[in-house]
């Protein structure tokens, strides 16, 4: 009988061990989750996550794939998440379509792009912007460029690109023809007869996507609007304005269209920035936004920005002042604190200043100490001068339809008279729907 109390004994002593055991290491597992650092102890599962990001810059692909790459590799360290990212990067001409086709369908990317100043305001109505004004990233935000991405008192996005633009020039041509910048349209006659005469092509014409030529618009009327026709663009939105008052608009679009490259239809922004840096024409109406890929295609460029004369008026003759490519994150986003580490990564101490000069962007924030391009600071000495203005607000979708009308309108299938009734209706039609 000893020896089997003596067993029996030796079992349950055993088996009271086995559970002390198992309870405790329940017990240290349940510690480490709560208690270690976000990155979590060696062991412990990371959470995955899927991060879908729309940004329609296909020519900065290789950009954002390295700042991509830094984020993911800084939220596996630091919080222990394995984020996927699930990238769409649309051309300019297909993204709004894609964008408000995904807006539409709940099924919004958690982080996406707007223009700051032509959509932020319908965005925000329609309830598609998270409030950002509590994120670590707003107090870096230098304040002129803060109050373009804040409405009703909140920040809303992640500023991208602030710009100072009207068109680019090839520095080297012009010194060599011993050329400035022209004040007004007729200077920019002349100055196209000199380059004529020395068998160089004025303009770059690069039509084939339908933003391009769309860039006619903001140039224009935005000069006018803040020069002759002051009210213009708040009596648009009254319906109590026409595009028949700008009529003065295609001088310039005809002097230039009279004046490119060939087969404009057929070239798109990357094949134009080549030719561009190639010298294929002195002038390319455009922004430089397409810095890096001019650059890309020879280092050595040198790139001038200028503001492109719509008429006779030298103080119409300005450089137009923009924040366009904003962050914002979707308030329906499934992994939001995820969301929100990007964004505020963008201006993130250690990686901020070269993320922006990969993309050839100005700084924004007070942490951005790169120093500004030659582009930048030619354009700056414009603004220096009181000679520059506001991007209009005119509505995405006026500005979709001019460049499709502006597109027609080169290849003969529109007149002045059709531009005029499709962006009068453009602008009617985008009134109804957001008063």
């Amino acid at each position: 009988m000893k020896k089997s109390s003596l067993v029996v004994a030796s079992l349950l002593l055993l088996m009271s061990v086995l559970l002390a055991a198992c309870g405790g290491s329940n017990a240290n597992n349940g510690n480490s989750s709560s208690s270690s650092p976000q990155g979590g102890g060696e062991g412990v599962k990371a959470r995955e996550v899927t991060l879908k990001l729309f940004i329609p810059q296909p020519r900065l692909k290789d950009e954002y794939d390295a700042f991509i790459q830094k984020f993911v590799e800084k939220e596996k360290a630091e919080k222990n998440i394995d984020v996927k990212i699930q990238l769409e990067m649309p051309n300019a001409d297909n993204a709004p379509q894609i964008l408000k086709t995904r807006l539409a369908s709940n099924d919004a990317p958690d982080v996406f792009t707007v223009h700051a100043i032509n959509e932020i305001p319908t965005f925000y109505k329609a309830g598609y912007l998270e409030d950002l004004s509590d994120q670590p990233f707003v107090d870096k935000l230098l304040d002129s460029v803060k109050e373009s991405v804040t409405i009703d008192g909140k920040v809303v996005g992640v500023p991208m690109e602030t710009l100072m633009w009207g068109y680019l020039y090839n520095k080297k041509i012009f010194a060599d023809l011993g050329l400035t910048p022209p004040t007004t349209i007729s200077e920019m006659k002349q100055t196209i007869e000199i380059l004529k005469q020395n068998n160089i092509t004025p303009f770059l014409l690069t039509y084939k996507e339908a933003w391009m030529p769309q860039l006619f618009v903001p140039l224009t009327v935005g000069a006018l609007a803040h020069s002759e026709n002051e009210d213009f663009i708040d009596r648009m939105y009254q319906d109590n304005g026409s595009f028949s008052e700008m009529k003065g608009i295609f001088e310039i679009i005809d002097l230039v269209n009279a004046n490119g490259t060939d087969r404009a239809m057929e070239i798109g922004p990357d094949e134009g920035s080549a030719q561009f840096a190639q010298g294929k024409a002195a002038m390319w109406v455009n922004g430089p936004w397409h810095a890096e890929t001019i650059l890309s295609a020879d280092e050595n460029f040198e790139i001038g920005v200028a503001p492109l004369p719509i008429n006779d008026n030298p103080e119409a003759t300005m450089i137009n002042l923009s924040t366009s490519t904003t962050f914002v994150v979707s308030p329906e986003s499934k992994n939001k604190d995820v969301a929100l580490d990007f964004i505020n990564f963008i201006l993130d101490d250690e990686v901020t200043n070269e993320f922006y000069q990969s993309l050839k962007f100005n700084p924004v924030a007070k942490n951005h100490t790169f120093e500004s391009y030659p582009w930048v600071n030619e354009a700056a000495e414009y603004v220096k001068a009181g000679k520059a203005y506001q991007d209009p607000s005119i509505p995405q979708a006026v500005k979709d339809e001019s460049g499709k009308v502006l597109q027609a309108y080169y290849t003969g299938q529109a007149t002045q008279d059709d531009i005029i009734a499709s962006l009068d209706k453009a602008w009617k039609d985008f009134n109804k729907i957001n008063k």
